[in-house]
């Protein structure tokens, strides 16, 4: 049987973060499978053995399973147990890490196309110091970015993060991968496992005119974020300043 890692402190930093504890199982296996770290017809341990592995109940184990049975990624045999199944995620890994909250005003998924227009290197200010868990004056990365949809700018984001946690981080703005959290994974095993998000309104400034291409006087939506690791340690923070005029912010809770 293949050998799962123990992802019980995981399971109790991400609790704190009001990620239920089944969801935590679900994502780790599921991205053990698209990584292929759990080939096609591998036999995962019992019930009883993954709920000692991750330290949580058997129930927590069984609707992580059942989910993932649903999703055709594991299938239940009376006789063998619990095998992947070789199926395709549903969405594959780069969807998988596509995290995007703005829709069509249909209801649409809207498909954006990200340019690094700038890539700066500084120190944390307190506020960002505090946010990222380190020291005041501790070199941090901060890039800017734009969001398109249909060749139209809707966003615009400042992202933040502490250089030590990103070591030979790119140079250039252009190297700056456009799924930046499917980069943090395969380059630095970092995996963006919850956000906070604080969301307001503002009136925007000539900078969100700027990228936006809005006509001033215009109101702008902001999302600023926390995104955490696998160990519910903070890794970026995110500012966000978008136009509505022809999408929505969709939060689903499943």
């Amino acid at each position: 049987m293949p050998e799962l890692p123990n992802n019980s402190s995981e399971a109790a930093g991400l609790s704190e973060l009001s990620l239920p504890l089944y969801e935590v199982v679900k994502r780790q296996i599921t991205e053990a499978i698209m990584l292929g770290e759990l080939q096609p017809g591998s036999v995962l341990p019992s019930e009883v053995a993954l709920s000692q592995t991750y330290r949580v109940a058997v129930g927590t184990i069984r609707r992580a399973l059942m989910d993932l049975t649903n999703d055709g990624l594991l299938s239940r045999r009376r006789k063998t147990g619990t095998v992947v199944t070789g199926r395709k995620p549903q969405h594959s890994l780069r969807l998988f890490f596509q995290y995007f909250r703005l829709h069509g005003l249909d209801g649409s998924l809207s498909k954006s196309v990200t340019t690094v227009t700038s890539l700066d290197h500084g120190i944390a200010s307190a506020g960002d110091a505090q946010k990222l868990q380190i020291d005041e004056g501790s070199p941090v990365i901060v890039f800017h970015r734009v969001r398109n949809v249909d060749d139209r700018p809707i966003m615009h984001e400042t992202l933040t993060l502490a250089r030590s946690r990103v070591p030979n981080f790119p140079n250039r703005p252009e190297d700056i991968p456009p799924l930046f959290y499917l980069h943090l994974l395969e380059h630095y095993g970092i995996r963006i496992s919850a956000i906070r998000e604080q969301i307001g309104a503002d009136l925007a400034t000539e900078a969100d005119a700027r990228w936006l291409e809005l006509t001033l006087p215009a109101a702008v939506l902001t999302i600023d974020e926390v995104a955490y690791d696998q160990l519910a340690a903070p890794v970026l923070i995110s500012a966000h300043r978008a136009t509505t005029a022809h999408h929505r912010y969709v939060n689903e809770v499943q």
